[in-house]
């Protein structure tokens, strides 16, 4: 059929042969999740823009590894998180966590009002203040799962834990942070 998008199977063949295009049409789907994985990590967008494009690039290199029959997101994914680990380990400096908040969609086409705008940006600053205070290990698995929405399957893969390992961070980090946000 003319016009359809190429399965991911075929584009990694033909991406394995070296058709750069493919790899383009390949990855584009998952830039904006590798950018946000890398920034959930680095918390620098900066940090993180280069750790997503030098992951592209060592997925590029490794791609003649990688196996046509899997999914491709988990496997970019774990080389972007990576990447940003090692540029977190090498600056050696920790940054605020300073996520980007999405505009949030109103309901019924109606502005919230002043009051709850401002009730809504302090309970967001309240929770990521409490967010950051957590370990680098619990941040990440609670920003892989909540912040970015992934599944503990593609967490696991991200994180490159087994999914028993996520699921026990994850509710040791929840735990830890409901006493974080409590102090707050």
């Amino acid at each position: 059929m003319e016009g359809r998008p190429h399965d991911e199977r075929e584009l990694v063949l033909r991406s394995q042969r070296g058709d750069s295009r493919a790899y383009e049409e390949l990855v584009r789907p998952h830039q904006e999740i590798a950018f946000r994985v890398a920034y959930v990590i680095t918390r620098n967008a900066a940090d993180a823009e280069d750790a997503a494009q030098e992951a592209l690039v060592k997925a590029w290199r490794a791609l003649g590894r990688f196996r046509a029959g899997e999914p491709m997101r988990p496997w970019l994914l774990r080389i972007v998180a990576n990447e940003a680990r090692n540029r977190r380990r090498s600056a050696g400096r920790r940054v605020r966590l300073s996520l980007r908040a999405e505009a949030e969609g109103s309901s019924g086409g109606a502005a919230p009002s002043p009051e709850a705008s401002v009730v809504a940006a302090d309970e967001r600053r309240r929770l990521l203040g409490a967010l950051e205070t957590l370990p680098d290990d619990a941040r990440d698995v609670l920003a892989c799962r909540y912040l970015l929405g992934l599944s503990e399957q593609e967490t696991a893969a991200t994180l490159d834990l087994r999914l028993g390992t996520v699921k026990s961070r994850t509710a040791r980090a929840l735990d830890r942070l409901k006493e974080a946000y409590d102090r707050a």
